[in-house]
């Protein structure tokens, strides 16, 4: 028997693909977006005490009481907005699961989302599996900035949602205020709900404010935001995240979380808890934490044929690569993994319809070591 399949365009995700390629080849991975270093030891030690202490059942659907009181002590404290602890935060199992719930619970066939390209691979399957259609708008090279003119023109009487990711993957662009100021008259001028991917909201440089979707009423009132604790505090493999939103747009949001995952993996919900009540210097601290790995890693590129794009945010460089050879990212990528031994991303399977560019992506969430490594590679090309 042969099934039809819903995902006809999917296949193995371009991280597993490469991440695969690193290990086949024993290769340096700056591909695949994870910490090559542990997780603050604290929250490691309490990870172990919160099991030794038997919590080690289902969860609360909606997460732990003790770690929705601190996300929103954190979210008042940093974005200045109140949130019901009981009925506005939800815990998940990482951020995929958040963002699929919210996609999900408020988007139906025939409906369009609009996205903007370059995106993270997710978005696109979790809006075809509702039977409805994303509808991609290319952000504007080389800063990858929004063109709201083209994102108003892509709306139709069928647009449910737009979906918007600050500090952006793959780019590390940054939202600005006038950036939320237009995202909130065009959502409310044709009643959208907004689904804001905010992973890396404790990671944006140079002294710049993380502008969340929380900070604007307007927006804060139709918007689901999503966080995850892995980028935070280095342990992607925990799988832990969270989506805050209005009480009406999270009841329909638990509906279908609760049947997806039902509850998130309880031992790191008690140790988060605890590591924000106890350490919130290490979130405040994540800034000046990666801008050092950035600008370390970009010293270490500075005599290389790559040409550096600027980060504003996040964990990721994006590198032009025309000088070094004249073929396409995927052909470049594969090329690098094999022949050079340091593994990157591609950026064409984050678009739609790929621009006429020379770019990858490296991961800069890695020790000195490894940065060392692979530079000193890519440094002889």
């Amino acid at each position: 028997m042969q099934i039809e399949t819903k995902l006809p365009a999917v296949g193995t995700t371009i991280f597993t693909v490469m991440s695969q390629l690193a290990i086949e080849h024993k290769a340096i991975n700056l591909g695949q977006g994870f910490p090559d270093f542990d997780p603050p030891p604290a929250l490691v030690d309490a990870l172990a005490r919160t099991m030794r202490e038997g919590h080690n059942q289902y969860a609360p659907m909606t997460g732990i009481t003790a770690l929705r009181e601190q996300i929103a002590l954190k979210t008042e404290r940093l974005y200045g907005r109140r949130i019901g602890v009981d009925t506005e935060i939800t815990v998940t199992s990482g951020a995929t699961e958040a963002l699929f719930a919210a996609i999900a619970c408020s988007v139906r066939a025939g409906e369009e989302v609009i996205v903007l390209d370059p995106c993270y691979d997710s978005y696109q399957p979790a809006i075809d599996l509702q039977g409805a259609r994303a509808v991609h708008v290319p952000l504007r090279l080389p800063d990858f900035s929004v063109d709201w003119q083209r994102v108003r023109d892509a709306v139709t009487p069928c647009t449910r949602m737009i979906i918007v990711n600050s500090p952006h993957n793959p780019s590390g662009a940054v939202f600005s205020t006038a950036d939320l100021d237009a995202l909130a008259e065009l959502a409310q001028a044709h009643g959208l709900w907004v689904l804001s991917d905010e992973v890396y909201e404790h990671i944006v440089f140079d002294d710049a404010q993380h502008q969340s979707a929380l900070r604007h009423p307007a927006l804060a009132e139709r918007s689901f935001v999503v966080s995850s604790f892995g980028k935070t505090y280095h342990c992607t493999g925990w799988k832990l995240g969270y989506c805050i939103a209005p009480k009406t747009l999270s009841a329909e949001f638990r509906k279908v979380h609760q049947y997806l995952t039902f509850c998130s993996f309880q031992p790191a919900q008690w140790a988060f808890a605890e590591m924000l009540a106890q350490a919130p210097g290490h979130y405040l601290a994540l800034p000046a934490f990666y801008q050092a790995k950035r600008d370390h890693f970009r010293a270490l590129l500075a005599p290389s044929r790559l040409q550096l794009l600027s980060v504003p945010g996040g964990y990721f460089q994006l590198a032009d690569y025309s000088a070094i050879r004249d073929v396409d990212d995927l052909n470049f990528c594969d090329w690098l993994v094999r022949e050079v031994g340091v593994a990157a991303i591609p950026l064409s399977p984050f678009y739609e319809t790929p621009p006429d560019a020379r770019l990858l992506r490296f991961c800069f969430a890695k020790s000195d070591a490894t940065l060392a490594a692979a530079a000193e590679r890519l440094c002889k090309l």
